[in-house]
């Protein structure tokens, strides 16, 4: 019988879940999820090569959240992930955001990321909670 099933002596089972590993030590490091950012978001935008389309956006934000999300899930499984990215055309308007959130500054944490080419910016945020 594997630890993850419990035997009633009517001989049916039930799943129950899997015990949490241990935490990582040191928790969320910022300079390693902002490299990784970094580095989806040049997967994603190519560069500075890269031209503004409006057309393009919605794929873009839509590819480098779920990039994001996928290496974070990677780099460590103690923490629920949220990830937003913000892509806006170079033209000289303003862009201004803010976020709050609850959280324990033991475990949690966050980091943002700006990137920029010729034509645009791309902001991405990283918010994580520990399980």
């Amino acid at each position: 019988m594997s630890s993850s099933q419990v035997v009633r002596s009517d001989t049916s089972s039930i799943r129950t879940q899997e015990p949490l590993p241990p935490k990582k030590p040191g928790g969320f490091s910022v300079d390693e999820v902002s490299k990784m950012v970094k580095g989806c978001i040049e997967s994603r935008l190519g560069g500075q090569g890269t031209c503004y389309s409006h057309s393009s956006v919605s794929h873009w934000t839509a590819g480098i959240v779920e990039d994001v999300l996928k290496q974070l899930s990677v780099m460590n499984d103690n923490y629920k992930y949220v990830a937003t990215c913000v892509i806006m055309e170079r033209n000289g308007t303003g862009l201004h955001t803010a976020s709050s959130c609850y959280w324990d500054n033991q475990t949690d944490g966050s980091c943002s990321v700006r990137w920029e080419n010729k034509s645009m910016y791309c902001i991405v945020s990283v918010f994580a909670l520990a399980v």
